[in-house]
């Protein structure tokens, strides 16, 4: 006899989350954002990580880079163009596991009307109960995506050749889990 197992549901619980990225400017330095409002949520075959069903949103208007016009450049038609593309949104299509608590995390990305596959790596920091006795799980998610494949192909020429901004953005998201 199979017993069927039931799906346990997780929420991000965006007070214990963080989401940044890092893009290289002027080959020189980089310049670090984050976005701060997302959510997100993991269904699971009962306890058994590998089987998530994973959906992650950003609002593509909460970008923050501690500096006011570069956050509205980044807004603008020439970056994500939030007004018709208010959501950046990643939706699983596997974890698996690579050693211990490492594992790599495939999915589809959506942003600035583009959808592509992306694969980032993710280590599960374990399970915890709350002061409150919810039930807790981490994870630190790190990853490079190509901004052109996606559209965000906007670049200014430097005075001695070369261009402004890098092409790879490398994106860093510590999430905490609440079950539900």
């Amino acid at each position: 006899m199979n017993a069927t197992l039931s799906k346990t549901k997780w929420a991000v619980d965006a007070m214990h989350s963080e989401v940044h990225f890092k893009i290289k400017h002027l080959v020189i330095s980089t310049v670090t954002g984050s976005f701060k409002t997302f959510s997100g949520s993991a269904n699971f075959d009962g306890e058994n990580i590998e089987s998530a069903q994973i959906e992650f949103t950003m609002d593509a208007n909460s970008v923050d880079t501690n500096q006011a016009q570069r956050d509205g450049h980044l807004k603008s038609a020439d970056f994500f163009d939030t007004e018709k593309f208010p959501e950046i949104k990643f939706v699983s299509t596997s974890l698996k596991k690579t050693s211990g608590q490492n594992y790599k995390l495939s999915g589809n990305l959506t942003m600035h009307g583009v959808t592509k596959a992306v694969e980032v790596d993710a280590v599960h920091g374990g399970s915890a109960k709350d002061g409150q006795g919810n039930s807790k799980m981490g994870f630190e998610v790190t990853g490079t995506i190509h901004r052109k494949d996606f559209g965000l192909s906007y670049n200014a020429a430097m005075e001695a050749g070369g261009l402004t901004l890098g092409e790879d953005v490398k994106l860093s998201a510590n999430l905490e889990l609440v079950k539900q």
